[in-house]
Parts: C-alpha cells; structure tokens; sequence
C-alpha cells in the first residue's frame, strides 16, 4: 500500500492543482464589475468549450497504454495531435458562423447580449484544444514512467503561472475574457514546453518494449469508446444549465452552480486519478487496491465534509475567491450535495480501470451515454413540476453518476462471467 500511496498523492496533487487554477479564474471574474454576469458567460462558455475538450481527457491513458516503444509513441502522438485539430473545427464553426451562434442562444435560451459574450469567450479558446492534447500526452508519458513527482511539479508551474496571469491581467485593467483565457493559454504553453522538457531528459523506454507493430484501428477500437465517456461527462453540466437558465433567477443560479461544481471538482480529480492506478499497476493484488481506495474515498469525503460544514466554506469561497450574495449562498448548499460525488467517482473508476486494463472499453461509452440521459429526464421531470432549483440540479448531477456507475459496474461483472 505505501507503494500505491508514493505513486498516488503526487498525482492527486495534480488534479487538484489543475482545478485550483479555475478557482482562481471564478476568483478573478467575481471582482470585475457585473460579476454574477461574467462568472455566468465563463460558465456557459466553458461547458460548451468542455464538450470538445472531454475528448481529450483520456489523451494521458493513450500515451500510458500504447506509447511503450518508439513506433507506438510516434503514432499515438500523432493521432492526439490530428485528433486535437478534428476536435478544433466544430468549435471554429460554433465560434464563427451565424448558425453556431444560434445554437448557443437556442440551447441555453439566452439573449443576443449573452451570446456574443459567450461566442467572444470560444474564439480565444480555440488555440487551447491542441495545447491541451500535447500537455496530455507527455503527461500520460511521464506517469507511465512513474514520474509522478514530477508531474505535480510540473503543475504546480501551471498553476503559478495561471494565478500570475490572471493577477497581471485584472491589474492592467484587460477585458475578462483576456484576463481568463490569457492565462489559460499562457500556463498551457508553458506546461507543454516542460512537460516535453522532462519527457525528453528523464523518461526511460519500459524494459520489453511493446505495440511495436500499432494500427491507428486498434488505437481507434481503444480511443473512441472512452473520448464518448469524456464528452458524455462534459455534457451533463450543460444539459443542467440548459433547464436552470429557465428559471427566474436562472443566472445566479448558473453561476452558483460553476462555483460550486468547481470547487468540488477538485475532489473528483483527485479520485479521477485512479484510472492511471490500474493501467500502471494491473489487477493483480486487488484487495489491496480496492482498501486503499475505499481509504482514499474515505478521506477526500471527510476532508469536503470539513470544509463545507464548517465556516471554512464561507471564507474559501467568500474571501479568498471573492463570491457574494445569493451567489455564495446557493454555492455553499451545493457543496454540501457533492461531498457524496467522490465515493460515487471511485466506485465508476474501478469499474473503469478494469475496464481499460483489459481493453473493453465499450461499456463506458454506454455508461456515458446513460449518465447524460438520466441528467435530462430528471432535469426535464422536475423543470415540469416546478421543483428545479440550484440543490436540486447538484442532485440531478450526482443521481446521474450513479446511473453511468450501474452500467460500468454490469459490464464489468458480464466481463468477470465470460473469463470464469
């Protein structure tokens, strides 16, 4: 157990670092004049940015997996690099034309107004889906290395960088849409530029190389199935502001809702992480695994309990980060419903681990898909009877990812019942 805890918590520092920087972008926003406004248009921006960049997020489990000769890495880097430009043109369309911005007012019922904020926020954003797929797959490089150290190091630079942007950019007076996406764009080249750095200085071929004879079908056969588990995921917040924007006080609520979601989104990466846990380290000794998961789970669960039943909420989200009003009420009752999210991402990801272990990576697609399904009946079953409101949309979300955990949790046992 100590060594999954050596190899673990630099890479649960990561995935907080990576999301402490959105914090400080909510933190930025909330000072600008208009704050519920602008903390609103970056929340509905950034989801519909989301959607195509969750097709990148399983880039560090491709590299981890296949790139383990020369031959394998050359050809999984170039399909994230092709893939990361594929991904770029729905997003340019959506950005440019007079049809992308008309389905941005339809599917969240916004004015012109709010359209044009929001469209301005993807045309800076469109440089950062390839940024984002390199930084990914040197990343995925470096853990399969177990370089984990290095990775959180390697954020934490990301993270610095960020916060300096962002405080440089509110304090010459720039536009928030530059503010927020500058640094976003600023601590993603420099993450690239590191990350390969390392990469090229520290990383070692494995001992046997392997998938020295690699087909881009069978990197499609792994790919695709799980990039639809990735944009199922960054689907579910949309498809919930799409109906809380309906509601009377549909902005607040939308904003509350990106405080609140990012804020326990730093929890949830930290038990995202146990993906790079079973493609590292395989299923053998499983017990083992599964109590220090539970330990794990155990933990993040205690840690968001502490701080949102305690005062420590109001002085994060109020003083550090800078949220107000009925925007810092709403968000801190949120919180409360998602300190059950990281047990439920635990339990996904052990079913998800084994799954791609064992590359039979379909039923997550499937649970995916059920996940958003199940986000837009009940959205649409409580929107109808008058219940929809901001804690109630927080479970919504969780309810959800229990769904897409079911399904997971019934491949997995169908795969456990073909092997026996």
């Amino acid at each position: 157990m100590r060594k999954y805890w050596r190899f673990y918590w630099p890479l649960a520092l990561t995935g907080v670092a990576m999301v402490l920087a959105v914090q400080f972008q909510n933190g930025a926003l909330a000072r600008y004049p208009n704050a519920v406004t602008e903390l609103a248009v970056f929340a509905l921006a950034s989801s519909t940015f989301g959607f195509l960049n969750a097709g990148l997020n399983f880039a560090p489990q491709l590299s981890n997996v296949f790139a383990r000769s020369p031959h394998g890495k050359r050809l999984s880097h170039g399909f994230v690099a092709v893939w990361s430009l594929v991904l770029t043109i729905p997003l340019a369309m959506i950005a440019t034309t007079p049809g992308g911005a008309a389905g941005v007012a339809l599917a969240y019922g916004i004015d012109a107004p709010l359209t044009e904020r929001v469209i301005e926020y993807l045309l800076y954003m469109l440089p950062l889906l390839f940024i984002t797929g390199q930084r990914m797959f040197y990343t995925g490089l470096l853990v399969q290395a177990q370089l984990t150290g290095w990775v959180t190091a390697l954020n934490a630079v990301f993270l610095a960088a960020a916060v300096i942007a962002l405080v440089t950019g509110f304090a010459i007076g720039l536009e928030p849409v530059l503010t927020v996406v500058g640094a976003q764009t600023i601590a993603g080249v420099l993450h690239w530029g590191l990350t390969a750095l390392v990469y090229r200085t520290r990383y070692r071929w494995p001992v046997t190389l392997e998938h020295e004879t690699l087909r881009v079908a069978e990197l499609l056969r792994f790919f695709l199935p799980m990039t639809a588990t990735g944009v199922m995921f960054a689907i579910s917040r949309p498809v919930l502001y799409a109906f809380v924007s309906r509601m009377p006080d549909g902005i607040a609520s939308i904003a509350a809702l990106r405080v609140a979601f990012d804020f326990s989104t730093m929890f949830q990466q930290a038990a995202n992480q146990f993906r790079h846990f079973f493609v590292t380290f395989g299923l053998d000794d499983i017990e083992t695994k599964r109590r220090f998961m539970a330990l794990v789970g155990a933990g993040l669960t205690a840690i968001m309990l502490g701080i949102t039943l305690t005062p420590l909420s109001l002085w994060i989200l109020g003083g550090l980060l800078g949220i107000q009003g009925q925007v810092l009420d709403h968000a801190t009752e949120v919180l409360l419903v998602m300190c059950l999210m990281p047990v439920v991402i635990i339990a996904r990801n052990y079913f998800h681990g084994t799954l791609m272990v064992k590359r039979r990576t379909g039923s997550m697609a499937i649970g995916g898909v059920m996940r958003v399904l199940a986000i837009a009946v009940l959205a649409q079953a409580a929107f109808a009877a008058g219940w929809l409101d901001h804690v109630v949309a927080a479970v919504i979300l969780l309810l959800g990812f229990v769904a897409e955990t079911v399904v997971v949790l019934v491949g997995h046992t169908r795969l456990k019942t073909r092997a026996v």
